[in-house]
């Protein structure tokens, strides 16, 4: 029993320290990215005056702010890796369960998750410019996350011949994708993050001040289109293998050696693959 406490608290111990030097080099390597040239003085003195704000500054500072690609960006790939997470850490508790449920070929990302942060901010940011209620926001949110579960498990299933979740065996599904549950968790967290992490996520955010800041993300935007265009065709070539479609040009040919279904089956774990003619 004490060997048991004393594991348990060497584990959170040793979390703690990984945490901690996460936030620390994430910490200097933001302020590294703000220095450097600056983009121009308009916007450093913008910056400036948001840091050293009051609330109340800060609440007309959101409500000039205009997102645009910067923001997006940093949403998606954040929203990505923590939904991510998020869901890995929801599988082991309850579940027990420790595999990959990765979206993309490349990095810890769930695209998923990505785009329903990016859509939420977007639709909730401008529900919070007109002061809808809370009802409202719950609504939209739910209806946002039910739309997004068909359309992404929808097109998975058509396009690709793949499934990552059905809820065809609970009793409140509405489709194979969609169900009220998860519904209500999308409405909850749409207004959690209207209301809660929204503001603070943008407002820290803020507008890019320095050339570093604008080119990282430029960089990163480029990273993120190269490895979702490589798992469609990753998806594409898999799809294709299985109808007995033999390789056209060299680049099938060098996704079906290096992306092969066996790397598939280990990278995305949590997915199935309906081959045609099969149930």
């Amino acid at each position: 029993m004490l060997f048991i406490l004393a594991s348990l608290i060497a584990l959170i111990f040793v979390a703690w320290l990984v945490v901690r030097g996460f936030a620390n080099a994430f910490y200097f390597f933001a302020r590294w990215l703000s220095g450097g040239e600056k983009l121009d003085a308009e916007t450093t003195l913008s910056v400036s005056g948001k840091l050293h704000s009051t609330k109340k500054e800060r609440e007309q500072y959101l409500d000039v702010l205009h997102i645009g690609w910067y923001q997006v960006v940093i949403l998606f790939v954040g929203g990505s890796m923590a939904g991510l997470l998020l869901e890995e850490i929801w599988m082991l508790v309850t579940a027990g369960l420790t595999e990959s449920r990765v979206g993309l070929v490349w990095g810890p990302f769930s695209p998923l998750y990505g785009t329903g942060t990016v859509l939420l901010t977007v639709i909730c940011y401008w529900l919070r410019r007109r002061h809808v209620s809370n009802l409202v926001v719950f609504l939209v949110s739910a209806c946002i996350g039910g739309i997004l579960e068909q359309v992404t498990g929808w097109g998975m299933l058509t396009f690709f011949h793949t499934q990552s979740w059905s809820y065809a065996h609970l009793p409140d599904h509405i489709t194979e994708f969609v169900a009220w549950r998860f519904l209500f968790f999308w409405g909850l967290l749409g207004l959690a993050w209207c209301r809660f992490v929204m503001p603070r996520a943008l407002y820290h955010i803020g507008e890019p001040t320095s050339r570093r800041q604008a080119i990282f993300i430029t960089l990163i935007s480029v990273y993120v289109v190269a490895d979702v265009c490589m798992t469609v065709a990753c998806f594409t070539r898999a799809t294709a293998r299985d109808a007995g479609v033999s390789p056209h040009n060299a680049f099938e040919e060098w996704v079906d050696t290096h992306y092969s279904n066996e790397f598939i089956s280990a990278r995305f774990q949590n997915m199935s693959v309906h081959v045609e003619g099969t149930k």
